[in-house]
């Protein structure tokens, strides 16, 4: 996790961050890698039964392979869109036919691309059961579209909490808080301020 409110990091959407949240790094860290595991396999409670992992790519991928493992599941993954060449796939993997699914994403900010793996599964004619994911920013806007597509989500950290131990642990002063809280509210109101002024 990087925070720099002082010089905000620009997503791939082109928002204005102060945060920056790189799950993949977990995976060169066996202890972390385990406890992540573990505490998903913790989470579960909140879904209903399922019979499949699906990732979402491509960060998503080696923590639901990780939790599909440690459960004796079968996995598979979602592309963002179709394949280019070969069999041209965006389901990639074995799914029977009418499985209830989990899937499992690194982090939830919009919640756009983690539904867009619903969708394309929805399509396939699978049940999802909901989105499992290590990070979630919290943004309004992200409740508001899990809900309007039906589908529930859970996350083993949020935001709030991660600025909070941030803070206890002195990674950022006080005196951000204030701005961290702001962009939170309303990251898009945020971003472009910052683009204003650096303008």
């Amino acid at each position: 996790v990087k925070l720099q409110p002082e010089k905000p990091f620009t997503w791939a959407s082109g928002l204005k961050s102060p945060i920056y949240c790189d799950n993949r790094i977990i995976l060169s860290y066996p202890k972390i890698r385990d406890e992540i595991r573990i505490v998903f396999m913790q989470t579960l409670k909140n879904f209903k039964s399922f019979d499949t992992v699906v990732g979402v790519a491509t960060a998503g991928i080696p923590h639901g392979a990780l939790l599909a493992d440690a459960l004796n599941l079968p996995f598979a993954y979602v592309r963002s869109k179709p394949k280019a060449h070969g069999r041209q796939n965006q389901i990639e993997g074995k799914i029977e036919t009418k499985s209830r699914v989990l899937v499992v994403e690194d982090l939830i900010s919009t919640g756009k691309s983690s539904l867009a793996a619903v969708e394309v599964l929805r399509k396939e004619g699978f049940t999802v059961v909901g989105v499992l994911s290590i990070f979630n920013y919290g943004f309004r806007l992200a409740t508001e579209n899990f809900e309007k597509a039906d589908c529930s989500f859970a996350s083993l950290t949020d935001y709030e909490i991660l600025v909070e131990v941030a803070s206890d642990l002195s990674r950022i002063p006080r005196e951000h808080l204030p701005l961290l809280a702001e962009w939170n509210k309303d990251p898009q109101l945020w971003s472009d301020r910052v683009s204003q002024l650096s303008n």
